[in-house]
């Protein structure tokens, strides 16, 4: 199946706004990226193209595909039949003839497809008057068949065996018509694709929305009608009560206008009708009404999720209420307040065979629902290991039930790490942690800083006994040139007086004293010297044992942080 949905992931904030508002359970694939954003991809075999995502993402990153640009580049080749949906009045009620004329300016034949859903009721009506058929679920809305195909296929025994509208539209053009072009559908429905690719009866799906941005771009002015008028000159003749299937409960109310004891219960919106469904399923035959008419969007195909409409749903309503005036009186029947003999359906009775518009479906293999034991291992990565935990249901990860999610994961659509319990149980196991990691780093601060006191404490005495070398040096260069000076007069003198009276050995002595006490001094400064090289050498080795301290704690630190990472794994894993 080609894919209708599409996800634009750079626009994906992971909100889970689309896993919320999607009744297809296995429709949406969550993953995590490397830079931890979380993405919403669709799955297109899952998929039922509801379109509710699309209506609602807020960020763009939703969006669908359908047939318009490839429909109209080929229409200047071949003559095309068009069919228009009857929700093309409420959802374009000033333009939908304009867009209309335009087609016809191409060549295009237009067929209403009103007339498709009075050949419907038509059908439905006889089988039930011949009692061929069972209760039943009504299958106008195709997003409403690919969910029963896909996730409820035992109710297929209760889907409607008539054509929709659409589909009875193109076969009474084919069979009836004999008219071999190729059909396109003007619709505000994004699933109805599934239906013309299943039934292979109609060739293009052009959306109203897209069908417009297509004029917008183009410069294609569509010309505005104010008249109020529901009539329009199509190619044969134009559908009667058909004309209101597009609101919710309309089918209903044509199978009412022709036999107003039929037990009908009708259901719209996909918080509703989807769960009504499995309601349905679960319940037993006998307690179900003879119709249930059922229709994916709330407010019907009028407000369709590719119509792209403005207007409110009172003005939908409106509008609607106008064109039932306007088909009730052009249908002609016979008989009390209408409800006898309707004309239109002799003609059909007399022209169409009902075997004729009755379709198969194909229904598909439901993916098997884990076990307790399966989910288990599930829940307990979700971080939910009791039973309060795990009936959280928050729905922040798009689901109703926990459950629900921990199915998603088991089947990989989703992650664990996108259950808000599993990350709010990391988050604290993570604080935690860094709470422990902080109160063992300010242990680790405190001795630091004593071992920082202690350093200044030996680099200060590491500077004053520099400074007092510093001294002794230049005073034991002072006296060592003094002594130089000494000996050298001595020497001077020595040789002056070789024979030398008591004077001369007088003044030699006292020179000599001289020298001595210089001598003695220079030997102060040298051993105050190397005292201070003690003291500097002690301080450094002190230096040398602190710093080896010092990395002792970094390694303590170290090693600390890595405990504090295997507990988080071990606590996230648990």
């Amino acid at each position: 199946m080609n894919e209708l949905i599409i996800v634009k992931p750079e626009k994906c904030v992971g909100c889970n706004a689309c896993v919320r508002e999607c009744p297809a359970p296995e429709a949406n694939t969550t993953k995590q990226l490397e830079d931890g954003r979380f993405i919403t991809m669709v799955n297109p075999d899952k998929c039922i193209a509801c379109g509710e995502c699309v209506k609602k993402c807020n960020h763009g990153a939703r969006d669908y595909i359908d047939d318009t640009e490839e429909c109209i580049s080929e229409i200047i080749k071949e003559k095309f039949i068009i069919l228009a949906s009857p929700a093309i009045k409420t959802i374009l009620p000033t333009k939908w003839r304009g867009v209309l004329d335009w087609f016809k300016k191409q060549g295009c034949t237009i067929f209403d497809v009103s007339l498709g859903a009075d050949i419907c009721t038509w059908a439905h009506m006889r089988t039930f008057e011949q009692d061929t058929i069972g209760n039943i679920i009504t299958q106008p809305c195709s997003a409403i068949v690919r969910y029963i195909e896909i996730y409820q296929p035992k109710l297929l025994q209760n889907l409607s065996p008539i054509h929709s509208p659409l589909a009875c539209s193109a076969i009474y053009i084919k069979n009836y018509l004999r008219r071999n072009n190729p059909i396109a559908v003007i619709s505000p429905c994004i699933a109805a694709k599934h239906e013309i690719t299943e039934t292979g009866l109609v060739d293009y799906n052009v959306t109203i929305k897209k069908l417009m941005d297509y004029f917008n771009r183009n410069d294609i002015t569509i010309p505005v009608d104010t008249s109020g008028e529901y009539d329009y000159k199509f190619e044969e003749a134009q559908g009667q009560l058909g004309s209101i299937y597009s609101r919710p409960g309309g089918m209903r109310d044509n199978f009412w206008a022709h036999d107003p004891d039929i037990n009908i219960t009708n259901s719209e919106g996909v918080h509703k009708v989807y769960a009504e469904l499995e309601m349905y399923g679960n319940m037993p035959e006998s307690k179900h009404p003879r119709v249930f008419d059922v229709l994916s969007c709330e407010f019907g195909c009028n407000i369709g999720p590719a119509s792209g409409t403005k207007q409110t749903v009172f003005d939908v309503m409106a509008t609607m209420r106008a064109i039932e005036n306007d088909a009730k009186s052009r249908r002609k029947s016979t008989g009390i307040m209408g409800r006898g003999d309707d004309r239109l359906f002799r003609k059909f009775d007399d022209e169409l065979r009902v075997s004729d518009f009755v379709r198969n479906y194909k229904p598909s293999m439901p993916s098997p629902v884990p076990s307790i034991t399966q989910l288990d291992p599930i829940f307990k990565k979700m971080g939910m290991h009791t039973e309060d935990q795990r009936n959280f249901d928050c729905h922040a990860c798009g689901y109703n039930t926990c459950r629900d999610m921990a199915i998603a994961v088991y089947r990989g659509l989703n992650t664990p790490d996108n259950c808000i319990v599993h990350a709010k149980s990391v988050l604290l196991a993570r604080h935690s942690a860094i709470n422990r990691q902080s109160e063992y780093l300010a242990e680790i601060t405190a001795e630091c800083l004593e071992l920082s006191e202690k350093l200044k404490e030996n680099v200060s005495s590491i500077n004053d006994n520099m400074k007092t070398i510093g001294e002794s040096t230049t005073a034991t260069s002072e006296r060592a040139a003094v002594v130089k000076d000494l000996l050298e007069n001595v020497v001077t003198f020595c040789n002056e007086n070789p024979t030398m009276d008591s004077d001369s050995v007088s003044q030699l002595t006292s020179i000599l004293e001289t020298t001595i006490e210089a001598f003695g001094a220079l030997d102060d400064n040298v051993n105050m010297t190397n005292e201070s090289s003690e003291v500097i050498n002690k301080s450094i080795n002190d230096i040398i044992s602190l710093v080896g301290e010092i990395n002792e704690v970094l390694v303590k630190t170290e090693d600390s942080g890595k405990e504090t990472k295997d507990e988080e794994k071990k606590e996230e894993e648990e």
